[in-house]
């Protein structure tokens, strides 16, 4: 497969508060080679993540922190950085200023409407533990373009409020924990393959 082409699909996993342990047993249950970029869109605002420096240990696939410009590629999990919104276009990944500086950040949203724009390979959402709504707004348009949508189940989420906001968009395909949301991305790699 030609890397330059953007037909592998992307998992956008959205989470905060309590997003860790979410990330963490999803991670532990994906295979290193599935074809499929993850990236993690935690919404931290007043600390730099180490989401970079903690993941690598739970996962199979290189974890790296976004900077700009860096090409997406399957087989590897990359991280937001803190404070940033983040946009797809032409294979890679652009940084911009956070549009929300107060109260409960958007990146989430931001950044799933950016792949519907501009990524031509399957989108599958997944939305873990975390506080307020992040996300949610978008959900409805990944559906449109033919993605899938995924809420953590909510007696798994140390903080249900994110999944659960997910799930009153009235656009979600599958209610899980985190390993079996893995498990369902591993059959829908398996499918575009």
């Amino acid at each position: 497969m030609n890397p330059s082409l953007e037909n592998f699909p992307i998992v956008c996993v959205g989470g905060s508060a309590g997003g860790l342990d979410a990330y963490i047993r999803l991670l532990q249950n994906l295979p290193a080679d599935m074809g499929v970029a993850i990236v993690i869109v935690n919404h931290i605002t007043k600390m730099p993540t180490q989401l970079h420096e903690v993941l690598p240990c739970f996962s199979s696939m290189p974890v790296e922190l976004i900077t700009e410009n860096l090409r997406i590629e399957p087989n590897r999990v990359f991280i937001i950085p803190a404070n940033r919104d983040l946009h797809v276009e032409d294979g890679e990944f652009h940084l911009a200023p956070i549009s929300k500086p107060r109260g409960w950040p958007d990146v989430i949203t931001v950044f799933l409407r950016s792949l519907t724009r501009y990524w031509d390979g399957k989108l599958i959402a997944v939305i873990v533990s975390g506080y307020d709504g992040d996300g949610a707004e978008a959900l409805c348009g990944i559906q449109e373009v033919g993605g899938i949508t995924i809420a953590q189940k909510l007696d798994t989420a140390k903080q249900p409020d994110m999944p659960e906001s997910a799930i009153a968009s009235g656009c979600i395909n599958f209610i899980l924990s985190p390993e079996d949301i893995a498990k369902e991305i591993v059959q829908i790699a398996q499918a575009e393959a």
